[in-house]
């Protein structure tokens, strides 16, 4: 099983790609394919078919999924991009930024 810094909830920033610079929280991880799904970014156009719950049918945005490697964790403290390191402290495994060292 793939363990990845990044968790559901975390706010980062996209740092390769069309929506290179922008922050979102993470809604979804997933860990088979490697990708995040985070809010607000990558937003593509779907076609639905009408149905009991959209009866008119039409085009549709919804974000999709980015690689995980073009994102990285925003720091708490200075709300710029870092990197992420684990320490243990009273027993238990957290999570730190690399940049202020502020626990995550």
């Amino acid at each position: 099983m793939k363990k990845f810094k990044i968790k559901k909830g975390d706010l980062v920033m996209v740092m390769a790609g069309k929506d290179k610079g922008s922050k979102g929280h993470v809604l979804q991880v997933i860990k088979d394919k490697d990708r995040v799904l985070v809010e607000g970014v990558n937003i593509v156009q779907k076609r639905v078919k009408p149905t009991t719950e959209n009866p008119q049918g039409g085009i549709i945005e919804k974000e999709a999924p980015i690689h995980i490697s073009n994102v990285m964790l925003v720091d708490p403290k200075t709300g710029e991009p870092t990197r992420v390191g684990y320490k243990t402290k009273d027993g238990k495994k957290i999570r730190y930024s690399k940049k202020s060292g502020e626990q995550i």
